[in-house]
């Protein structure tokens, strides 16, 4: 299994964010300090908007920030917003699904099963999990000048 690129960066975005609490956070700065092309967090961000995640401010000093506290942020359902549209397999999607078995296969229950159990865990993973006491993260993700 492989995440997209999408639910990388907006786990990453998320991060940071959790890490400069009260800040108003800029694209620019979350690109710069997660490596993230500014394209793709573009449409990310509006994703993560849209659903709630975080909010955007506009204007000269605008950027984004958490809508809710870390603590209420489960991985697990933002790996769903940004994963449920990707078919896991072939026989996962109703219009690319040219498998010849599939209509007498049972690997796509256990599959399934399989996918249902991952993002039961991550249900279960906060984002203040990833981020509350890991100095490392900060450091990395810290937009505050450090003297």
């Amino acid at each position: 299994m492989r995440l997209t690129v999408r639910t990388n960066i907006a786990m990453r975005a998320l991060m940071t964010c959790a890490v400069n609490p009260g800040k108003i956070v800029r694209k620019a700065e979350i690109a710069e300090a997660t490596g993230a092309s500014e394209a793709h967090l573009g449409v990310v961000i509006n994703q993560l908007a849209q659903t709630g995640f975080i909010e955007t401010i506009r204007g000269r000093n605008g950027g984004i920030r958490l809508r809710l506290p870390p603590e209420e942020i489960s991985v697990g359902r933002v790996f769903r917003t940004f994963e449920a549209n990707t078919p896991f397999a072939e026989c996962f999607s109703a219009r690319d699904n040219h498998c010849p078995i599939a209509p007498v296969c049972k690997l796509r229950n256990s599959l399934d099963t399989a996918l249902e159990a991952f993002y039961a865990s991550l249900d279960r993973v906060t984002l203040s999990d990833l981020t509350c006491n890991n100095a490392g993260l900060e450091r990395l993700l810290s937009l505050e000048p450090v003297c």
